[in-house]
């Protein structure tokens, strides 16, 4: 195998721990496919304490899957969900331990949970709109840093770029979305100035 395939594959693909005893590759696949194409899941769970690697077709759809899912509760289990050692986020290079190292906090080397000021509010969303469905939708407008929707049919998406932001509001704004479901909506998009009351940002900084 080549060194340059090697790293596309690690920068794809994402380690999963603290899983349920009675976990199967379905219920993993179903985890994270919102996230995107998953290409391969190993699941093991022959001996000792469930863990499994999942691919990813982009490196993107990866990073997301870290972000949301690290820490999540899945059936009483908190998972722990992060880019084995080496590998992912543009994390470091070389470190070529074996999967027993892999059990190590990678904090430090996994992908900065990237956010900015350039945020815009989301309404009129259809119920099985997720956030990986509205992250696709403003990829439209430009570089999307983060994305989480809520069960009341509101959203917020962050931008890299101020000039991307200001294009999602002029261009997105009644846009036609479409859930991955196949649920349609017309959705506002509307910049927002601070998070001031209502919640505010500090809604946003954590997802449980």
């Amino acid at each position: 195998m080549s060194g340059g395939s090697s790293s596309n594959r690690n920068e794809c693909r994402i380690y999963v721990g603290n899983l349920p005893p009675d976990i199967r590759t379905k219920d993993i696949q179903d985890l994270f496919y919102k996230f995107g194409k998953v290409t391969f899941v190993d699941l093991k769970n022959r001996k000792g304490p469930p863990f499994a690697f999942v691919e990813f077709e982009d490196p993107r759809d990866a990073d997301d899957a870290v972000r949301a899912r690290d820490g999540y509760d899945y059936d009483g289990y908190r998972l722990r969900v992060e880019f084995p050692r080496g590998g992912g986020g543009g994390g470091g290079r070389g470190g070529r331990g074996g999967p027993e190292r892999f059990g190590a906090r990678t904090a430090t080397r996994g992908p900065p949970a990237r956010r900015s000021e350039y945020r815009v509010l989301v309404t009129g969303l259809p119920p099985s709109g997720s956030w990986q469905d509205l992250k696709d939708h403003m990829r439209e407008a430009g570089d999307v840093c983060f994305a989480d929707t809520f069960k009341d049919g509101t959203g917020v998406v962050e931008f890299l770029r101020h000039e991307d932001m200001k294009y999602a509001v002029k261009k997105l704004d009644d846009s036609r979305f479409r859930s991955h479901e196949g649920e349609v909506s017309y959705i506002r998009v509307k910049e927002d100035y601070g998070g001031g009351g209502g919640g505010g940002a500090d809604r946003y900084q954590r997802r449980s």
